[in-house]
């Protein structure tokens, strides 16, 4: 008899990021809601991140679950973001969620754009 071993995910998302979403949701008062990670055109650099809350998960959408809260990702999303991780970070810039991309070859000062 073997043990089926779970496949890694595609993405990752930090306990910072889940923490924050927790605590984002639980202002909204509504445990429906997910956070939508996206990538849309534009930006500096070509591709931009986005964020989002959204109450379904879509057919063909990826869903990563850390400590109670749910990420999902669309499947056109998801090819540019495999092997990352979504993190939260608070400093002196300001507080924002922020996208670890292996795949992105160039990013701008942002943050928020990148380039394949």
């Amino acid at each position: 008899m073997s043990a089926v071993a779970e496949a890694p995910l595609p993405i990752q998302m930090t306990d910072a990021a889940a923490k924050k979403v927790k605590t984002l949701i639980t202002e909204e008062e509504n445990p429906e809601l997910k956070l939508r990670v996206y990538i849309t055109g534009g930006g500096c650099s070509g591709f931009q991140y986005g964020f989002t809350f959204d109450e379904k998960i879509n057919e063909g959408d990826t869903v990563v679950e850390k400590n109670g809260v749910t990420m999902v990702i669309d499947p056109m999303s998801l090819q540019y973001l495999v092997g990352g991780s979504v993190d939260y970070s608070e400093g002196l810039e300001g507080s924002r969620f922020l996208v670890t991309n292996p795949n992105a070859t160039t990013t701008c000062g942002c943050g928020s754009s990148f380039s394949i």
